[in-house]
């Protein structure tokens, strides 16, 4: 069957504003600004015929534009990485928006891949996203990883900061759990329709804003990989990928 074609934009939303690390976006790594590793691992994917970082910040256009890459001025006033894509796609036309992390300047670009495969082989997806296996025992016990239960069809039943599955008889087995990464892939319908839907009542408990899809009743599709996220939130955070790029490099 010949693989239809379709249109995908990735997104790269980033703010200044960061309590943990000051001016996130652009913390140097090496000789270069993090938001600028991001876009430059987002570029190599296979599947996007765009990357696009989407900002309220007069400082994060100014070196974005200067690399060479396309930047989108979005309102101060939206409230999640989620509707600020969604400002994008009301100037930016796309069948896909890739919703990528501004602060995994690591990411790889068969991740990218991995979540924007689906759509070219089922009609039905409207959003994707991803999980591994959690590395240990602590991080399943860790609320900063979330946790996701899925289906036997790949599809996520919910997601939560809790330990879920619980293991009533006290051994938890990781094969079992998986650990949700934060990459998201959707229709521009499904996109359109999260923006203008009210906050959930348990996304608000959990501070989780993908449960305002399932609460709504949207299917997300659950791509497994193997794939570990080495994101940026404190100094020491920095610091690690830093190392580890002097390494490679």
């Amino acid at each position: 069957m010949e693989r239809k074609k379709l249109k995908i934009v990735g997104v790269i939303p980033a703010r200044l504003q960061s309590t943990r690390l000051p001016e996130k976006p652009l913390a140097k790594i090496l000789d270069k600004e993090m938001i600028l590793w991001v876009a430059e691992n987002a570029s190599k994917a296979k599947n996007l015929s765009k990357v696009i970082v989407a900002t309220d910040s007069e400082k994060i256009e100014a070196v974005v534009k200067k690399a060479g890459f396309v930047c989108k001025m979005t309102s101060p006033l939206c409230r999640s990485g989620s509707d600020r894509i969604c400002e994008v796609a009301s100037s930016v036309d796309a069948d896909i928006y890739v919703n990528i992390q501004g602060d995994e300047p690591l990411i790889e670009p068969e991740l990218i891949d991995s979540v924007t495969d689906p759509f070219f082989v089922n009609p039905e997806i409207l959003v994707t996203t991803a999980v591994s296996g959690a590395a240990s025992e602590a991080e399943y016990k860790n609320p900063n990883c979330v946790k996701a239960v899925i289906d036997k069809n790949n599809f996520a039943m919910y997601f939560s900061r809790a330990e879920i599955p619980y293991f009533r008889n006290g051994r938890v087995e990781l094969s079992k759990v998986h650990k949700h990464i934060g990459i998201y892939a959707y229709t521009k319908r499904a996109l359109i329709d999260f923006a203008n839907l009210d906050k959930s009542l348990c996304e608000d408990a959990e501070s989780l804003e993908q449960l305002r899809f399932l609460e709504n009743g949207y299917k997300i599709y659950c791509v497994k990989t193997n794939y570990a996220p080495k994101g940026v939130d404190t100094p020491e955070d920095l610091n690690a990928i830093i190392d580890i790029v002097k390494k490679r490099y």
